[in-house]
């Protein structure tokens, strides 16, 4: 997730999740567009997470798809970082 940020000029500042979705803290430039990210994130971290836990993540997929093809982003802004990666950080760890 890092590297896919580093290579759109942005930054994962927090990452965490429940077992069913995950939660991410990005600071990204505002000539990104956010589902061009978003929808790289979920492309590279489908293909890693298939090649490293193929046979277990058979039971999970959507259709054969790792993702949901929706997503929800939203904008903190003028809230303060520390809340927003509070509660990031009290989310359940992704199940793996």
């Amino acid at each position: 997730m890092r590297a896919v940020c580093a290579d759109f000029g942005a930054e994962l500042r927090e990452f965490n999740g429940e077992t069913d979705h995950v939660h991410l803290l990005v600071h990204y430039p505002p000539a990104v567009p956010i589902s061009k990210l978003v929808n790289s994130l979920k492309g590279v971290s489908a293909r890693y997470l298939r090649q490293e836990f193929r046979i277990h993540l058979a039971r999970y997929l959507w259709g054969g798809h790792l993702w949901s093809p929706s997503y929800f982003a939203g904008s903190c802004g003028g809230a303060p970082l520390a809340v927003v990666k509070e509660y990031i950080e009290n989310q359940k760890r992704p199940a793996g």
